[in-house]
C-alpha cells in the first residue's frame, strides 16, 4: 500500500521515503499536514489583509444635518458590506477550499474530476454550518443574545446555502448522472453572480417599494449606518480623552491604551477583521486589540457597561487604580451659618453623597471659637449614622440665651472618620463649618465674594461663593444668571439663570457652573455671574456681579497632546498591514509583532512553530501598495502553491492510515481549513451586538464554495473536454449521499434558528439566551456535524448502502 501512496500527487514526496518505516511515515505527514494548516492560517492573514484594504476605501459625501439645512462631509466605504463580505471576504475566508478544487480538477488530474476537492468542500460546508455555529451560539456571554439585524440578507443566503448543494445533487445524479454539462458548469458558476445580486437587492430592501426622495448629491444616512467618523471628531471621544488625560491615578501610556482600544471598538468591523485578529492570537503575531493588564483590563469592561462619557466613568476609573470600593463622602451642607441667640436651638444640614448603598458612620464634635461651650452653647461629641439609602441628616446644637448683650459670637463643629481603618467612607472638603450666634433679626445682605474670578477651562464644574451678612433670619431665596461676553453660554459653558436658597441661619452657598473644555487652547474667553434679586426685606450687596475669565490651560494642554500623540501610536500598531517590506520582516520575526513586554507563553511557543511561515509571507507586498490588489495577487496565488502541498500531504497522509481520500477531505483537511473561521465566528459572536458578523459569513461562504469551488473547475475541464469532443465526467457515488446528508442538516440548523429566534424561552435570539436551551442548541448542531461524518465515512467504505 505505501508504495501507491506518492501515485497522484504533484510535488511530493521530494525525495523517496517509501522505504522508511511506516509508523515513521505517519508521523512525519500527520506533522507535516498540521504544520501546513498553520502556513495556510498565516497567508490567509496577509490575503484578509489585502481584502479588507480593498473593501475599505472612503469616499467623502455631503450628509444632511438632522437639526438644520446643513451639510457636513463625511467619509463612508465604497463598498457595499454586503458585497463585499459575499465576494472578496468569501473567497478570502475559504480560498484554500475553492483553490483546492481548482487545482486538483486542472493540474493534479489534468481536467478530469477528483475526490479531494469536491468532498473538501462539502465538508467544509458541514463543519462550517454546524460546528461554528453550534460554538457561537454557547460561546455569547451569560445573560446575553445575538439577533441578525440583516434578517433578509441571511434569508438569502441562508435559502442559497443549501439550495446550492440541492443543485450539486440534482447535476450529479438527476439531470446528467455522472456527468456535469457544460450547461449545468456554466449554471453553476453564475449562480454566484446571481446570489450577490439578489442579496443586495434585499440589503437595500429595494423590493418594499420605499423611496425617499433626497437632494442630488447629498446623503442623508439613517441610524446606524456606518459612516466613518474622524475620532477627532467624535464628541464622546474628545470627552474620553479629556477625562482620562487630567485623571492622576493614570499613567500617560495607560490611559493613551485605554483611549486607543475605546476608539477601536467604535470602528466598524466586520468578519475579515475577526479572522486576522483570531490567526494573529493563534499565531502570537502582534495583535489587533490594545494590550491591557489585568486592573486595566477591569477598567474598560466597566467603562464599556456604564459608558465612556458617563458621569460615573471618572468615580470607576478612580477606584478601581486606587483597589476599592466606591465610598460614600459625608461633608457639611454648607460651610457657615448664623443663629439668633433667641432661637436657642441651630440645626446643622449634613450631606452624604458617593455610595449610598452601605450605611456610613462619622464623627462630629463642637470647638469654641469666641464662643464659649457652656456659657454660650451645649458642646456636644457623638456619632452622626447614615443608614443605606439616606442622603441628609442634621446636627442640632442648643444654643444658651442670657440677658446679657454680647457681640456676634462664632464656633465651628468639625466631622471625622468614624474609623480610619474603614476606607468605605471619607470626609468631603466641607468637613468643618463655622456657627455664628448673633443679636438681630435681619434677613442679611447677600454678596459675590469678589469682583472677578479666573478659572481654567480644564476645572469642570466652576463654584462661586455668595455670602449672606448682616442677618441670617428666615428662609431668602436670591436669583442669578449669565451674562455672555467673549464666552458663549451652550458652547463655552452651561449657564443660564438658577435661584440659591438660603435656609434660616446659613451664610454662605454656591453657584455652579459647568464649563466646557473644547479643543480651543488658545483665546481666553469671558462671561459675567450676575446676582439679579431677592426675596423681600433682603438686599444685594456691592458686589452683585463678577466677571469670570477662562484661561487656557498650558499644563493641561501638554498632557492632553501627549495622550492624543501617544493613542495614535498605539492605532498604528493596531492596523491590520504595515507600510513597508522592512516593516513586515521586523514584525514577522519578532513574538507578538515585537510587543515582547506583553507577550503570553503561547505567544511564544506559537512563534516558534510559525516563524518560518511569517519570513516566508513578509515577501508579499505591503497591503498599502496599489490599494491592496498587488498583495491581493501575490498572496492568492501563495495560497495556491501551499494548496498543492497540502493537498498532497493529506493523499499520501490518507492513503498511509487506510482513509479514502473523500473521508480525509471532510475530516482532516476541512478541519484544517475551517478552524481559523471557527476561532474568528467566535470572537465575533462574544465582541459584536448583532450576530451578522458570527453566522452571516457561514451561510455566504458555503453557496460561494459551490458556485465558485466547483462552478469554476467544472467550467474549465467541461470547455476542455467540449473542445476535445469527450465528456467530464464526475462520478457522484459517495459524493451525492455527503451533499444528501449535509442538505439535511442544515435544513434542521434553519429551522432550530428560526425557532431560536421566535422562542421566548430560547431567548429570541438566533446566539445566545438562557443557558439550557443555549447548550442544548449548540451540542445538538455539533451532534449533526458528528452524524454527517459518520454517516459520509460509513458509506465511502460501503458498510452501508443506499
Amino acid at each position: 500500500m505505501t508504495d501507491k501512496c506518492s501515485e497522484g500527487t504533484l510535488l511530493l514526496p521530494f525525495l523517496d521515503e517509501s522505504e522508511w518505516i511506516e509508523e515513521l511515515r505517519i508521523f512525519i505527514y500527520l506533522v507535516a499536514l498540521l504544520w501546513c494548516f498553520m502556513g495556510v492560517a498565516i497567508i490567509a492573514d496577509v490575503f484578509m489583509c489585502a481584502i479588507e484594504t480593498i473593501t475599505s476605501k472612503t469616499k467623502q459625501v455631503k450628509v444632511a444635518r438632522q437639526d438644520s439645512d446643513q451639510v457636513d462631509l463625511v467619509e463612508i466605504r465604497i463598498w457595499n458590506d454586503t458585497v463585499a463580505n459575499l465576494t472578496l471576504m468569501a473567497l478570502g475566508s475559504s480560498a484554500p477550499e475553492i483553490l483546492l478544487a481548482i487545482i486538483e480538477i486542472t493540474i493534479l488530474n489534468k481536467f478530469n474530476a477528483g475526490e479531494l476537492g469536491p468532498s473538501t468542500i462539502v465538508g467544509s460546508a458541514a463543519f462550517n454550518l454546524l460546528v461554528i455555529t453550534g460554538v457561537c451560539i454557547m460561546t455569547v456571554p451569560a445573560h446575553e443574545q445575538r439577533r441578525i439585524k440583516a434578517v433578509k440578507v441571511f434569508a438569502v443566503t441562508a435559502s442559497f446555502s443549501v439550495l446550492a448543494y440541492v443543485w450539486l445533487f440534482f447535476a450529479l445524479t438527476v439531470s446528467s448522472k455522472n456527468e456535469i454539462e457544460l450547461w449545468e458548469a456554466i449554471l453553476t458558476f453564475l449562480l454566484f453572480p446571481v446570489l450577490v445580486v439578489i442579496a443586495y437587492i434585499a440589503d437595500k430592501d429595494y423590493c418594499s417599494g420605499k423611496i425617499s426622495p433626497q437632494d442630488p448629491g447629498v446623503l442623508e444616512l439613517a441610524e446606524g449606518s456606518k459612516v466613518l467618523k474622524t475620532p477627532a471628531h467624535d464628541p464622546e471621544v474628545e470627552s474620553f480623552i479629556k477625562e482620562v488625560s487630567r485623571n492622576p491615578n493614570l499613567t500617560e501610556d495607560k490611559a493613551a491604551v485605554l483611549v486607543a482600544a475605546h476608539i477601536k471598538s467604535k470602528q466598524p468591523k466586520n468578519y475579515g477583521y475577526y479572522r486576522v485578529g483570531a490567526i494573529r492570537d493563534l499565531g502570537g503575531s502582534h495583535k489587533l486589540t490594545p494590550n491591557m493588564d489585568p486592573q486595566l483590563r477591569l477598567i474598560y469592561e466597566e467603562l464599556s457597561e456604564v459608558g465612556f462619557s458617563s458621569s460615573g466613568a471618572s468615580a470607576i476609573m478612580n477606584h478601581a487604580l486606587g483597589g476599592k470600593v466606591q465610598p460614600a463622602r459625608v461633608e457639611f451642607a454648607a460651610p457657615k451659618c448664623a443663629v439668633l441667640e433667641s432661637d436657642k436651638l441651630v440645626r446643622i444640614g449634613v450631606t452624604r453623597t458617593g455610595n449610598t448603598k452601605i450605611p456610613a458612620s462619622v464623627n462630629y464634635e463642637t470647638i469654641n471659637g469666641t464662643a464659649m461651650a457652656g456659657s454660650d452653647y451645649e458642646a456636644r461629641k457623638d456619632v452622626l449614622v447614615f443608614k443605606p439609602g439616606e442622603t441628609a441628616k442634621h446636627i442640632d446644637i442648643t444654643i444658651i440665651d442670657d440677658d446679657e448683650w454680647e457681640e456676634n459670637e462664632v464656633f465651628f463643629i468639625k466631622l471625622s472618620r468614624f474609623d480610619y481603618k474603614d476606607d468605605s467612607v471619607e470626609i468631603g472638603g466641607q468637613s468643618v463649618t463655622e456657627v455664628t450666634i448673633i443679636n438681630d433679626d435681619e434677613p442679611g445682605i447677600f454678596s459675590l465674594e469678589n469682583p472677578s474670578f479666573v478659572i481654567k477651562e480644564s476645572i469642570g464644574k466652576a463654584s462661586f461663593k455668595v455670602e449672606r451678612t448682616q442677618g441670617t433670619d428666615g428662609k431668602v431665596e436670591v436669583k442669578w444668571k449669565t451674562i455672555d461676553q467673549t464666552a458663549v453660554n451652550g458652547k463655552d459653558y452651561h449657564g443660564g439663570s438658577g435661584t440659591l436658597v438660603f435656609e434660616h441661619g446659613e451664610q454662605v452657598k454656591y453657584i455652579s457652573i459647568d464649563i466646557i473644555d473644547d479643543k480651543d487652547f488658545e483665546k481666553d474667553e469671558t462671561f459675567i455671574v450676575e446676582l439679579t434679586e431677592t426675596s423681600e426685606g433682603a438686599f444685594l450687596g456691592n458686589v452683585k456681579s463678577a466677571a469670570v475669565t477662562i484661561v487656557n490651560d498650558d499644563e493641561y494642554r501638554r498632557l492632553f497632546d501627549r495622550v492624543v500623540s501617544l493613542t495614535h501610536l498605539n492605532l498604528r500598531r493596531l492596523e491590520l498591514g504595515s507600510e513597508t517590506w522592512g516593516a513586515q520582516f521586523r514584525e514577522a520575526m519578532s513574538v507578538n509583532g515585537g510587543d515582547v513586554v506583553n507577550a503570553t507563553t503561547q505567544d511564544y511557543v506559537m512563534h516558534f512553530f510559525t516563524f518560518a511561515w511569517k519570513v516566508i509571507f513578509a515577501v508579499c507586498p505591503p497591503c498599502t501598495w496599489f490599494g491592496g490588489w498587488l498583495t491581493f495577487c501575490v498572496a492568492l496565488g501563495m495560497i495556491g502553491l501551499l494548496t498543492v502541498i497540502v493537498g498532497d500531504l493529506a493523499t499520501i497522509f490518507g492513503c498511509l492510515i487506510g482513509l479514502k481520500a473523500e473521508v480525509t477531505a471532510i475530516t482532516f483537511v476541512a478541519l484544517g481549513t475551517s478552524l481559523p473561521d471557527l476561532f474568528a465566528s467566535k470572537c465575533a459572536a462574544i465582541s459584536e451586538k448583532h450576530a451578522d458578523a458570527a453566522v452571516g459569513n457561514v451561510t455566504g461562504s458555503n453557496s460561494v464554495n459551490v458556485f465558485l469551488g466547483l462552478g469554476t473547475p467544472w467550467l474549465i475541464a467541461c470547455i476542455y473536454h467540449t473542445v476535445k469532443g469527450t465528456k467530464f465526467i464526475v462520478e457522484a457515488g459517495t459524493l451525492s449521499i455527503s451533499v444528501i446528508t449535509y442538505s439535511i442538516c442544515a435544513i434542521v440548523c434553519m429551522v432550530l434558528l428560526v425557532v431560536r429566534r421566535n422562542s421566548k424561552f430560547m431567548g429570541r435570539a438566533e446566539l445566545g439566551g438562557p443557558s439550557g436551551p443555549k447548550y442544548f442548541s449548540g451540542s445538538f448542531l455539533i451532534f449533526l456535524w458528528l452524524l454527517y461524518i459518520l454517516i459520509s465515512s460509513l458509506v465511502s467504505y460501503e458498510i452501508i448502502t443506499f
